[in-house]
């Protein structure tokens, strides 16, 4: 092997098992937990202060375990820099700030993300930016309510239906109408969907999700060029305050170690339930992207095991959702457990033009995500409870 064999020609799998060199020759990183880094003298500090030296100045800024979770993430995601934070809605909040300003129009895909949704619907407006919806699978609608815009604000799948999006097409469209992307990628994760190898300028995850893998971590972070992440770090992530701590950071870490393994679990349980959900009697529909035909779903490698599905009219949701034993009732996913919302949960919370109802999502959608358990165990609780909840 030789000398200049750089660590991103490894496969995902290799680079998450192996970390930067640490002192003593730990194979774990340290947590750094300080909040800040003292200098040896006046020199020094002027130096870090003026960026002629890189090192940590203040754990809100940087600090040595958050920026070995940012490096890890620059490189699965085929990344020049990034940027962790407090948590998803931290990352997006900082990314799209980071583009938008007074006066400007945000196009965002409909099936938004619910938090962040309620941020553009809620906040934004009371900073001067506007947003309007568009199916964004629909390369025509997009194009025709580009011109103004100043983001592109994209998912793939998107959230509760599942809907897929060519977002290279997308990306270019957006460019050429001086509009810049980001994309969620929380769903797919860099394993399975590279967004910024087709042309999106900014990707941001919820790393509470998969990239944890452990329901134990809240946490967020920002992907994209050297250039777009310093802007982010310039204008918003100081001020927003959504830092990342270096305890979560070495959470992350630690559960990213097994994400290549966990992923082809999700995938593989995930698949198999969602086609035996496909052929039961009291399924209408199965809402995953392995049953559409959509070119969007090009740029998926694989699928993890989060859809919906939508139960016949004689299955009384909440009889099922509380007759299940394994699937437990709440929100979020990702994680090692699995989990059962049904949409109509949300559909309370959803005001204005994207909610919900508008979109064709109806009160007999069920969203699941598939966890680790074995997968004969969690077919038999879905099957059992679906059977007892008909009437």
């Amino acid at each position: 092997m030789t000398d200049d064999y750089a660590a991103d020609d490894y496969a995902a799998a290799t680079q998450l098992a192996h970390d930067d060199a640490f002192p003593s020759g730990a194979v774990v990183p340290p947590i750094y937990q300080t909040s800040l880094f003292t200098f040896a003298n006046y020199a020094e500090m002027e130096a870090a202060f003026s960026g002629q030296i890189q090192r940590p100045i203040y754990s809100r800024g940087n600090n040595p375990t958050v920026q070995e979770f940012e490096r890890k993430i620059a490189a699965l995601e085929g990344a020049e820099a990034a940027r962790g934070t407090a948590s998803g809605m931290a990352a997006i909040s900082s990314a799209v700030l980071s583009i938008a300003g007074a006066g400007d129009r945000i196009l965002c895909t409909r099936h938004v993300y619910g938090d962040a949704y309620r941020f553009f619907e809620k906040l934004l407006p009371r900073v001067g930016v506007t947003v309007d919806y568009v199916d964004a699978g629909d390369l025509a609608a997009v194009e025709a309510a580009l011109p103004g815009a100043k983001l592109l604000y994209l998912e793939n799948p998107t959230s509760m239906v599942f809907d897929l999006q060519e977002i290279g097409r997308l990306a270019a469209l957006a460019k050429a109408h001086g509009a810049a992307t980001i994309i969620d990628n929380s769903w797919a994760t860099p394993l399975f969907q590279q967004p910024l190898k087709h042309g999106v300028d900014l990707v941001v995850h919820s790393a509470s999700k998969y990239l944890s893998g452990h329901s134990d971590t809240v946490a967020g972070v920002i992907a994209g060029s050297a250039e777009r992440i310093a802007r982010v770090n310039d204008l918003t992530y100081p001020y927003l305050g959504g830092k990342l701590s270096p305890f979560e950071a070495w959470l992350l870490i630690r559960g990213m170690r097994t994400l290549p393994l966990r992923m082809r679990q999700h995938q593989e349980s995930g698949l198999a339930i969602a086609r035996r959900l496909a052929d039961h009697s009291l399924v209408t529909r199965v809402l995953h992207p392995v049953f559409s035909n959509h070119p969007g779903g090009a740029t998926l490698t694989g699928h993890s095991g989060l859809f919906s599905f939508e139960v016949d009219a004689r299955v009384d949701v909440p009889r099922f959702v509380d007759g299940l034993r394994l699937f437990k009732l709440g929100v979020s996913w990702g994680g090692h457990e699995s989990l059962v919302i049904p949409a109509q949960a949300s559909l309370r919370q959803a005001q204005g033009p994207n909610a919900m109802s508008a979109f064709g999502v109806t009160p007999r959608i069920v969203r699941i995500a598939v966890g680790l358990e074995d997968t004969e165990d969690l077919w038999g609780d879905l099957d059992r409870a679906l059977g007892a909840s008909a009437g």
